[in-house]
């Protein structure tokens, strides 16, 4: 969860804008409304005794990927100054694609001012642009997403297979992917010791996070089955 009192801290009169991402990656948790009330409420405080108005960037790729139930709250109702921007890599499975969209809330003072400077910045450099026939098929599914069945089967498999094998983590409540804690404080141990049993994983350092590790459960369930061991042997090596 964010260190609200941290952010404050960090929050000077040339901040510009926080980047908001949920569900989370790495970690594939989901921040709830009352988090994102917060983060807000800190926005708004210290945006203010800054003379600036901060704005969220909401970066939700994941939104439509989500599991138990769960609900992935929208910022625009706790914050006038937000922009929502996704891909439809994710939740359609079309990661080749590079194709999604940018919103910006009707809230915001300056919403014509941004869709503008969207529009242009799109425009020049336009060849980050998908096929215009893409466009027009990723338009018309708006509201689709992929089915999370499988992705939630994985999310079990992987969880129940850590936590058996010794690892803490939190169970990823969205998104594909665990971040569990490193057993020993050096991840780079394990990612190595993972990597001679042809397994990779992405050390949390990459993330601001060292100690930790990010797996990626978005494959066939029997690469995932066919992993467990090595995370197993791998903790055995370096604790036991």
């Amino acid at each position: 969860m964010p260190d609200l009192d941290d952010l404050a801290a960090k929050i000077t009169p040339r901040t510009k804008a926080l980047l908001l991402n949920s569900p989370n990656n790495p970690s594939g948790v989901i921040y709830s409304h009352a988090v994102v009330r917060a983060l807000a409420d800190v926005l708004a405080r210290e945006g203010a005794r800054h003379g600036a108005e901060i704005a969220i960037v909401s970066d939700e790729p994941y939104r439509h990927i989500v599991f138990d139930g769960a609900v992935v709250p929208f910022p625009q109702a706790h914050y006038p100054h937000v922009i929502t921007a996704t891909s439809h890599s994710k939740d359609l499975a079309l990661p080749g694609e590079r194709i999604g969209f940018a919103a910006v809330s009707p809230r915001m003072p300056e919403a014509t001012l941004a869709v503008d400077a969207l529009i242009f910045a799109n425009r020049v450099l336009g060849f980050v642009n998908a096929p215009a026939l893409m466009q027009r098929a990723a338009a018309a599914l708006q509201g689709v997403a992929v089915d999370v069945s499988g992705y939630r089967r994985k999310r079990d498999l992987v969880h129940e297979g850590l936590t058996g094998a010794g690892y803490e983590l939190v169970k990823p409540q969205g998104a594909f992917y665990a971040f569990p804690k490193s057993p020993v404080e050096d991840e780079m141990r394990l990612v190595d010791a993972l990597m001679k049993r042809g397994v990779l994983v992405v050390p949390g350092r990459g993330f601001g996070m060292p100690g930790y590790f990010r797996i990626s459960f978005c494959m066939e369930e029997s690469v995932l089955e066919g992993a467990m061991p090595a995370f197993a042997e791998a903790r055995r090596e370096l604790v036991d």
